[in-house]
């Protein structure tokens, strides 16, 4: 690829980014709408005729790695494991 078409797949990648990311405000911003409907009404589900829509508290347990390896530093460095990965960024 020259580098007239990266930077052309570049302008247009940022373009498709931005497009995105105002789409996925407007998204975000009905979501909002439907939660606070729900909030008012007092109910975590309401069914219409189409779809079911929830929201409804979920309670997990998760491991608190800091605080295990602050108080047990042998044991976290024992089940800790390390992860390899690559990040795509374009500045």
């Amino acid at each position: 690829m020259t580098e007239r078409m990266m930077e052309n797949r570049v302008k247009k990648l940022k373009a498709l980014e931005s497009q995105i990311a105002e789409l996925q405000e407007q998204a975000d911003a009905i979501k909002s709408e439907l939660k606070a409907d729900l909030e008012e009404k007092g109910v975590d589900e309401l069914k219409t005729k189409n779809f079911i829509i929830r929201w409804k508290e979920i309670i997990s347990s998760r491991l608190d790695g800091k605080a295990l390896k602050a108080a047990l530093p042998e044991i976290y460095s024992q089940y800790c494991r390390t992860s390899a990965s690559r990040r795509f960024t374009v500045a």
